[in-house]
């Protein structure tokens, strides 16, 4: 296939993959429930799987579309975002040093302080939108992991994906990027020099707020890619076959849904950025925003459907905003078709070290008049 035959990654979605079954002609990959499988004659495997907690076919289409779409040797997906966050973990040896922002996904920050806590190994959070400090927190030799995130949540600073590779892989070090708001339709990690990317497919690889899970691909499947498909195995941490499927499912408009996202996002962060009841908008798509440059030449398609507004007043004045308002829904989460509204340092918790007047938005899919409509009436009585 030449160039111009190869196609778009909106066809590649579309079509997943131009997938066809051989034996039926069915457009849709189909839902393989079994949980074991059957041997022949000479008691050899018929096909290459073995027992459910292994592997699935139903996993194939997605994972083999995941990799397609990341630039990646090999997928694999997980059972959450957390359990394929702990299998990148697990492979980091005692005695080594994993690398982090000191903002980031909760759930995963909390995972690495039990681990820096019970597993020998030191972590080390740094400011990850400063690539000095990175430089300045690592240590040659027992730096064995960096993972960074390509917009830090719920600030949404942009890191710069090529520059902390180069810095991870001076060190002796892999670099692995959490890319859970920027699919790969808007910005590739793995071409920016990531040896393994991640993505919490509860978000905006399903889209639907419909599914829980998580997956790694990676930039070759060397031996500690190996590992990560072991640790998988090992603690059981699969995804089920109809949620493999529903994610699948998913992809195929996740390039609209994005697109749809990135647009009512940006309206809604020009139309509030200079609001009487608000501080400030954080949203790269904003030439305000100190890492706008940073984002339009690591972003190829719209600055996504996530920003932060900072209520006038605390955490009461930023409540009320949430609960007050009807279009938006108040939950955690993100990438949905829906629009969530989010007190995001109550959601963290005691570590939380998010502003208290912070709410986090996932702008969904709906008319971007009616959600600023509704975040206006939310606002009023404030300031």
């Amino acid at each position: 296939m030449s160039d111009n035959d190869k196609p778009t990654i909106d066809t590649i979605l579309a079509q997943v993959s131009h997938f066809i079954d051989p034996g039926t002609g069915a457009i849709v990959p189909p839902i393989h429930t079994s949980t074991t499988f059957a041997r022949n004659e000479s008691y050899e495997t018929i096909g290459k799987y073995i027992y459910g907690r292994n592997d699935s076919p139903t996993y194939d289409p997605v994972e083999k579309l995941i990799a397609e779409l990341e630039g990646a040797a090999e997928a694999c997906i997980f059972a959450s975002g957390q359990a394929a966050g702990a299998a990148a973990f697990e492979t980091v040896p005692p005695g080594k040093q994993i690398l982090a922002p000191a903002v980031m996904y909760h759930g995963l920050q909390e995972l690495l302080r039990r681990i820096a806590e019970r597993r020998g190994i030191e972590v080390t959070f740094y400011d990850a939108k400063d690539l000095a400090a990175l430089e300045k927190a690592i240590v040659p030799g027992k730096a064995d992991l960096v993972w960074i995130e390509t917009l830090l949540n719920p600030t949404w600073d942009v890191i710069d994906v090529a520059g902390s590779a180069r810095i991870a892989h001076k060190a002796g070090a892999v670099l692995a990027v959490d890319a859970t708001v920027t699919p790969a339709l808007t910005l590739r990690a793995i071409d920016h020099g990531a040896d393994y990317v991640f993505h919490s497919t509860t978000k905006y690889l399903n889209g639907h707020s419909d599914v829980t899970g998580g997956v790694l691909a990676c930039r070759k499947a060397d031996a500690r890619w190996e590992e990560m498909k072991q640790i998988r195995r090992m603690i059981g941490g699969i995804m089920g076959p109809f949620e493999a499927w529903l994610l699948l499912r998913g992809m195929r408009t996740l390039a609209v849904r994005y697109d749809k996202a990135a647009s009512n996002a940006m309206k809604i962060a020009r139309h509030f950025s200079s609001h009487r009841a608000i501080e400030k908008v954080v949203y790269p798509g904003l030439e305000s925003h100190p890492g706008h440059e940073l984002a339009k030449r690591q972003m190829k398609r719209g600055f996504g459907g996530m920003l932060s507004i900072y209520v006038k007043g605390g955490a009461p004045e930023a409540k009320l905003v949430a609960t007050k308002a009807r279009k938006f829904i108040a939950a955690t989460s993100l990438g949905g078709v829906e629009s969530l509204l989010e007190h995001r340092a109550t959601v963290e918790g005691p570590h939380s070290s998010v502003a208290k007047n912070l709410l986090r938005i996932s702008v969904g899919i709906e008319d971007p008049d009616d959600l600023i409509a509704d975040l206006e009436q939310a606002l009023s009585g404030i300031a």
